[in-house]
């Protein structure tokens, strides 16, 4: 994977956010050429300030709805692949702002394709690769006891989980009518999307969500508050998917014919589908004594899938991907994460990211 990437250009919307973050300073260790493109992070403290990534490589500071300024930064990094994660990602945000959420998640996706689109029209023999970044929840959820796959039916009953349908369905109109992989020698691009699961890691400070709440509590000697605690995540480390979206990346610029410009679930194995408390007994166990948790009820009760799972058949068959590192040696690296952040100063969070990175790296070999 170094080899392919060291010197690469990568655009990475989003790169200030959890997984942005984590996936720049990947790339960076690669020895990638990196350009991001984003809000100021969206949490203080951040993982993108806490590693002093605004130093690391260029971020134009700046909205994905703003398709002069996207279209001019696309320009401007002439980049070979691009990496789509700049979103408002958080369920029950969306039901307080549905408006924002569907501008940001819909309209921001057809602001990157469009943008990408004319910068190759007068360029078509330079080759892009777009991976857009959406979720599990982009499915129709049935609740059913088995993952979906990638051909099931794109729905979501909550804002957020039908505005990263709706992404998906853009991104499929731009492939089939400008980016179709039959005449990619006419136009010069190649367009995925990626399909993650509840995604959990150091460094993410989110509100609602149960690692953010788990890491504040564990933080400050606090009780940790549990909302859901019988709701099944298809949990993952953060470098799970990740290693999926650049091996995706990857293939498709390496693959002559297109074939793999399709949608695509990177999620856990089936065994790490654990629910909300099993997860939060595990954490406070490999804590310690102090760790504690309670179960209250949920004083702004909104629809939340009570179970969701991704079959990812078709990564582990055609990608050659798989997961690295169980539910447990996850959790063990984020509580790891979380006391090297409590005892120590603020300037050691890049190298245990990278650690990590390099810890993990070393499984794919």
């Amino acid at each position: 994977m170094s080899d392919f990437w060291k010197n690469k250009k990568v655009f990475i919307t989003g790169n200030t956010g959890f997984k942005g973050s984590w996936l720049m300073l990947w790339l960076l260790e690669l020895g990638a050429d990196v350009t991001g493109f984003s809000l100021e992070p969206p949490t203080n403290p951040s993982l993108f300030n806490l590693c002093d990534l605004r130093n690391e490589a260029q971020t134009f500071i700046n909205d994905i709805r703003d398709f002069e300024t996207l279209s001019a930064a696309l320009k401007k990094a002439d980049p070979d692949i691009i990496i789509h994660m700049a979103a408002q990602p958080l369920v029950r945000e969306s039901y307080i702002n549905p408006l924002e959420t569907y501008e940001i998640n819909v309209m921001g996706t057809v602001n990157l394709l469009e943008s990408v689109r004319l910068l190759n029209r007068g360029n078509t023999s330079k080759k892009r690769v777009i991976v857009n970044v959406t979720t599990d929840k982009c499915y129709e959820n049935q609740e059913w006891h088995w993952g979906y796959r990638e051909n099931e039916p794109m729905g979501g009953y909550d804002p957020y989980s039908n505005s990263k349908a709706c992404s998906e369905l853009v991104t499929s109109a731009y492939r089939s009518s400008f980016f179709n992989s039959v005449e990619v020698n006419n136009h010069g691009i190649l367009l995925a999307s990626a399909r993650a699961g509840n995604v959990i890691g150091g460094g993410d400070w989110a509100k609602d969500r149960l690692i953010p709440d788990c890491m504040q509590a564990l933080l400050f000697d606090e009780t940790i508050i549990v909302r859901n605690p019988l709701s099944i995540r298809p949990w993952q480390h953060v470098l799970e998917p990740l290693s999926g979206y650049l091996l995706l990346a990857q293939t498709l610029y390496e693959k002559e014919n297109g074939e793999f410009a399709e949608g695509w679930n990177f999620g856990p194995n089936d065994e790490d589908s654990r629910n909300v408390e099993w997860i939060v007994q595990t954490i406070c166990s490999y804590w310690g004594n102090s760790a504690r948790y309670t179960v209250e009820n949920d004083q702004f009760k909104v629809h939340e899938a009570k179970y969701l799972k991704l079959d990812c058949s078709k990564a582990k068959m055609e990608l050659g991907w798989k997961p690295r590192w169980s539910l447990e040696r996850s959790l063990h690296s984020i509580v790891d994460w979380i006391k090297t952040y409590k005892e120590n100063d603020e300037g050691i969070i890049k190298e245990i990211c990278r650690a990590q990175i390099n810890e993990y790296s070393s499984t794919l070999i």
